[in-house]
Formats: structure tokens, C-alpha cells, sequence
């Protein structure tokens, strides 16, 4: 597991040994045209087994196309890692899949202490026709993901589902501002996940922060085009939390949304402890939202009788500009109201005066404009 290396006068420290798995010595052609998974997938399987303190699966320059891969653990090694330099690329059409049935293109289970980078590019072709991730981590627990480029997914770029401790930096997310339903960050199921230094411009929201999820720190994130980073979305009947989520140090520039989190009537749980600090916003057409009438995106829903329970969240040094009038809304259910709502030093401004409705919504505002004294 270790080897000696000399420090002179004849004293030797153990080193960690390094195992090493190049997908090309497994037979990847990586001409962008040859399914590569096999290879991929047997790479994985020797570095997964290896005993090393530290193993490597090693993707080089060149372009790899991948069906469907589940990268699956427990591995041996303390460390796992996966470094991509090249290129990898889904299938370009619905006939070219073999393995259309399963739930995502790049998947990770049950490794702990895995860690994901290098200078390389995942580009899911954005097909049409495919409604899953691209790149998902499940039972994942010390995970760290950075420097990659995601590129055009069919559905979510990065999904985090039932872990703890992922910390995502320095990733460039992109994908059209009008393709569906691409998240850039889904979280779920997941408690102590960190997002970083980053940029996320994408059709849907830069960061999803779905229920039984909590302590979750996003910052220096530029965000935009998309939805902004969202809260919630719980579905009717459901039992959901989230909680401990803190955003800041963050740009919204040309987003739909900014700070926002969503409920269903009729849903159970709360969303509370949330905080959006040193937050810039560039001509963001809804800066500020809370919305516990959201349903399929309609914002219609009919009044029920229970409701998620928002909570303790402030809204501080948010600084910039909308197109809207409006520059905050706080959408509260009438059965359970929205407590303890907090902004301090919020300025958003417009080429028209603009103001913040509230509905049952309880809190207090300083030094904010537009004025928010009411809520």
C-alpha cells in the first residue's frame, strides 16, 4: 500500500501508494464514434478493486462516447478518483442508445471518498427525447466534483441524491436558456453539500434544492441565464424539509428568478433557516419569491388546509436591478403563514417604481427599497 521514499540521513517515510487505470489501455478508442463504455467500465471495475491508498481512473485528451454507466461501490482504495481530460459525449440519437430504460447517462453509487475533475468536458448533446441526468452521485458521502465544463444535458447536468459531504467548485455549467428542465445543481436527500466558485447558466434553475435536504452553503456562484437558485417544490400530500440552506456572495444576471422558494398547497413539513446575503442581481425579472401556491409551475393551486411552513429567512445586502415592477413577492398560504421574514440593506431598482406584495407573510424589513415596511 505504501512505498518508502529516502528524507536523507537514512530515515525513510512511507509514500501512498498510487494506482493508475487509463481507459485506453482498456481498449477506449476515443474517436467519438466507438462506444467506449466498455472500457470505461472495466477501468472502473480494476481501479474500484484496487487496494491502494489512492486509485485512479484516467480519462485522456480525446473524445470518448458513452451509453448509460453506473459507476457502482464500495470501492478498497480510501480515495477514489476519476480524472477526465477529455471529451465525453452521449450518443447523438434515440437509435444509437442500447440502454434507453435507465434513469441517467453517468452514475456513481455507494463510493465514498470519491473525487471527480480534471479539465475535461461532459456534453450530454441535449437530446430531446431523454428526461433524466447526465452526471448523478447516489449514496455518495465525501464527494468532491470540480473544473469539469457540463455541457447541454438532456435533463439535469449534476444531480446529488442521498448524500453528505459533496463539495462542487470551480465547474462551468451551460445550456440554452429555453432547454427544458435543465438544472444545473439538483439536491436532494442530501445534508452538508457545498457549491462554489462556479458558473451556471442553463434553461431551469442554476441550483434545485429539493426536500430532506439541509445544510447546504452555496457561494461565488454567477448564475444566469435560468431560474435562479430554488427551494422546495415539495408535492401535494408530501412531507418534506429543508433547512440550514445559506446563499451568498452570488450574481442573478438576466435570470427569471432569483432567490426563491416554492411549496404546493397541501403539502407537510417546512422550509426554514434560509439565508441570501451580498447577493448582486443584474435586470432579474423576479428577484424575490416565496410562492406556497406553486403547481406545475402555474401558481394557481387552490387553498388547502395544510401547508409546508416557511421560516427564519433573511434577505440581506441584495443589491441590483429587475424588469419588473415588482421586486419581491411573498405568496404565503392563508392556513400557515410565512414567519419570521427578515430583509435588511435590500436595494432593487428599475426603470419604473417598483414594489413587494405580500399574503400573509410576517417579518420585518430595514432599509429596504422598495419599501417592505408592511410585511
Amino acid at each position: 500500500m505504501y512505498r518508502k521514499v529516502s528524507i536523507g540521513l537514512g530515515r525513510e517515510i512511507p509514500q501512498p501508494q498510487i494506482d493508475t487505470y487509463d481507459v485506453m489501455e482498456f481498449g477506449a478508442v476515443a474517436d467519438g464514434e466507438t462506444d467506449d463504455s466498455r472500457a470505461f467500465l472495466e477501468a472502473w471495475e480494476k481501479a474500484c478493486a484496487a487496494t491502494g491508498y489512492v486509485s485512479t481512473l484516467f480519462v485522456p485528451h480525446g473524445t470518448y462516447l458513452l451509453q448509460p454507466v453506473l459507476f457502482r461501490g464500495p470501492c478498497k482504495s480510501k480515495k477514489i478518483r476519476v480524472e477526465i481530460w477529455g471529451t465525453i459525449v452521449a450518443p447523438p440519437t434515440l437509435e444509437a442508445w442500447k440502454d434507453c430504460d435507465r434513469k441517467g447517462w453517468i452514475q456513481f453509487k455507494k463510493i465514498d471518498g470519491l473525487r471527480v475533475g480534471g479539465f475535461g468536458q461532459i456534453d450530454g448533446r441535449g437530446s430531446p427525447w431523454w428526461e433524466e441526468f447526465a452526471m448523478g452521485f447516489h449514496s455518495c458521502n465525501d464527494v468532491k466534483l470540480s473544473g469539469l465544463r457540463h455541457l447541454n444535458p438532456p435533463k439535469n447536468h449534476i444531480t446529488v441524491n442521498g448524500c453528505r459531504g459533496v463539495v462542487i467548485s470551480n465547474v462551468t455549467i451551460v445550456a440554452p436558456n429555453d432547454s427544458p428542465n435543465t438544472d444545473g445543481i439538483n439536491i436532494s436527500l442530501s445534508t452538508n453539500v457545498t457549491i462554489r466558485d462556479s458558473f451556471i447558466g442553463t434553461g431551469d434553475d442554476c441550483v434545485a434544492i429539493n426536500g430532506n435536504t439541509s445544510f447546504i452553503n452555496i457561494t461565488g456562484v454567477m448564475c444566469g441565464p435560468g431560474h435562479g437558485i430554488s427551494l422546495g417544490d415539495p408535492r401535494r400530500g408530501s412531507a418534506d424539509t429543508v433547512e440550514e440552506v445559506h446563499v451568498s456572495n452570488c450574481t442573478f444576471n438576466g435570470t427569471t428568478n432569483g432567490a426563491r422558494i416554492k411549496t404546493w398547497q397541501g403539502g407537510k413539513g417546512y422550509a426554514r433557516r434560509i439565508s441570501f446575503k451580498n447577493i448582486a442581481l443584474i435586470k432579474a425579472k423576479n428577484p424575490i419569491i416565496i410562492d406556497q401556491f406553486y403547481c406545475n409551475g402555474k401558481h394557481n393551486c387552490k387553498d388547502q388546509e395544510s401547508a409546508v411552513k416557511v421560516s427564519d429567512v433573511t434577505y440581506e445586502r441584495m443589491k441590483g436591478t429587475c424588469i419588473n415592477k415588482r421586486a419581491a413577492a411573498f405568496n404565503c398560504s392563508n392556513t400557515v403563514s410565512c414567519d419570521n421574514i427578515i430583509m435588511r440593506e435590500v436595494m432593487i431598482t428599475s426603470q419604473v417604481k417598483t414594489f413587494v406584495t405580500c399574503n400573509n407573510a410576517n417579518g420585518i424589513a430595514n432599509s429596504t427599497v422598495p419599501d417592505a415596511s408592511y410585511i
